[in-house]
């Protein structure tokens, strides 16, 4: 019984793992000038929607700005997943309409994550490391 419980929850995490992948658009996200991002969905099994992840970057550069400053998603569970080519430790967040979630805080090469449940309308995102923010690192969350 054991080993099948184990056998079970393996399979489950296999199964999450492979909803967790690369940006397969064909969008080299390169370009600072393309600042919206869509969706992407990870595939569920019935019931509601589907949670989304977002994918964002900060500034490999050192300039305190993500990639993208507009991005949007559909009502539900959405992720926010930031890389961190930088030499400087950000992190994200997702803030309004009583929603508050922030991702840890990571150095060059790590990857912060913030997930909140929405609803229909605007959010911010930024990095809520001390003057990050007000130096410009923010967007704006569509939430349709």
């Amino acid at each position: 019984m054991r080993l099948l419980s184990l056998t079970a929850l393996l399979c489950s995490l296999a199964i999450m793992a492979a909803g967790c992948g690369g940006d397969d658009n064909g969008d080299s996200g390169s370009s600072a000038s393309s600042d919206t991002s869509t969706t992407e969905q990870s595939s569920g099994s019935g019931g509601g929607g589907a949670a989304q992840t977002l994918t964002i970057s900060a500034d490999p550069g050192g300039a305190l700005k993500f990639d993208k400053s507009s991005l949007t998603a559909k009502a539900g569970k959405v992720t926010i997943v930031m890389d961190n080519p930088s030499s400087l430790p950000h992190a994200v967040e997702i803030e309004g309409n009583g929603v508050e979630e922030a991702g840890e805080t990571v150095e060059k090469g790590g990857v912060s994550k913030a997930t909140a449940t929405v609803k229909a309308g605007t959010y911010e995102f930024y990095c809520p490391v001390d003057g990050h923010k007000a130096a410009g690192m923010e967007g704006k969350l569509t939430v349709n």
